[in-house]
């Protein structure tokens, strides 16, 4: 397919990425297509060799300083230079689970009213059994194209509880694909978190359809520490309430009530574990109620946030919440 223009633009967005970069980038290379595709790389100021690996690669580099990435305002670069009419959306640690996971993206766009597509993920082998049971429930590997879009906006927002709004909207980054024309009319927001899930309800309010296609992964997953998990379902959450108003613990004793619960099905979860040592299980059972607790505690305090309206106390904590994530 060599001077053929692509049909597809697969895009990584990288910031000293190099432990996995190297099999990130033979895994999208290896794709096999019927289409042509390519690489662009908007890299943001690495220094730990980075550069050096995507030099030995057929991709196609941008540069920008590390104070002008956002989330969102990258993508739309992206998007905007982007050559093919399918701009596929993921990141410097995901791998593509095997070589058709990118031509089963691209065909739900056989579809000319599907907006954006994401997929599965499967854990790498450092992932914590916490994040291992909730990926799991994916359903990796199989299954049908789950099809989310809105027919009629003031039935959206009168008449569908603001939990199953959530779901419509549902949309993950990590590995996403998005219609080259849809993007360019609906751009993804700048945000410091949530740019996905916010650009896919203004898609799907738009007319447009999600799709979220379970037969094809990426594996991707963060070895990360309980304080982090806290920070990112106080962000998520918050996140989700502003936009459609959900809040799956709306009062103190939920986070109580649902923390019992929570730790009772954790405990199952890593005694059943057998990937897990005799130590490695102790530690992580030890884990389970604070875990439980601080993911609960962040789905009271991110919606919380915005009823306050995240003035003083609640400025001052919005800010430690984001540090990091």
């Amino acid at each position: 397919m060599a001077g053929e223009a692509p049909a597809v633009t697969v895009f990584i967005p990288t910031f000293n990425g190099a432990r996995w970069l190297e099999e990130v980038l033979c895994a999208h290379e290896a794709q096999q297509t019927s289409f042509p595709f390519e690489i662009l790389v908007i890299d943001s100021g690495s220094t730990d060799g980075t550069l050096d690996i995507l030099a030995r690669h057929r991709v196609r580099i941008i540069s920008i300083p590390n104070h002008e990435f956002d989330h969102g305002a990258t993508r739309n670069r992206a998007v905007e230079e982007a050559r093919g009419q399918v701009v596929v959306l993921t990141v410097q640690d995901a791998t593509p689970a095997d070589a058709h996971w990118l031509a089963g993206m691209v065909a739900q766009f056989h579809d000319p009213a599907v907006g954006g597509v994401y997929c599965d993920q499967i854990p790498r082998p450092d992932c914590s059994p916490f994040l291992r049971e909730r990926l799991a429930r994916w359903v990796q590997g199989g299954g049908q194209p789950r099809v989310s879009e809105v027919k009629d906006v003031g039935h959206f927002w009168n008449e569908v509880h603001p939990n199953e709004r959530w779901n419509i909207i549902k949309f993950d980054n990590v590995a996403s694909a998005v219609r080259r024309s849809t993007a360019l009319a609906h751009p993804f927001p700048r945000r410091r978190f949530g740019e996905d899930v916010t650009w896919a309800k203004g898609a799907v309010l738009a007319g447009w359809k999600i799709v979220y296609e379970p037969r094809v992964a990426v594996i991707h997953s963060h070895p990360l520490s309980i304080w982090y998990e806290f920070k990112r379902a106080y962000l998520d959450h918050q996140n989700v309430n502003d936009l459609v108003g959900s809040r799956l613990a709306p009062k103190l004793r939920n986070v109580f009530e649902y923390t019992a619960a929570e730790s009772r099905r954790l405990f199952g979860v890593v005694w059943r574990d057998e990937t897990l040592d005799p130590v490695e299980r102790t530690i992580w059972l030890l884990k389970v109620v604070p875990f439980a607790f601080t993911q609960n505690l962040g789905q009271y305090l991110g919606p919380l946030s915005n009823v306050q309206g995240r003035r003083g106390f609640w400025r001052w904590w919005d800010r430690l919440m984001g540090k990091g994530v």
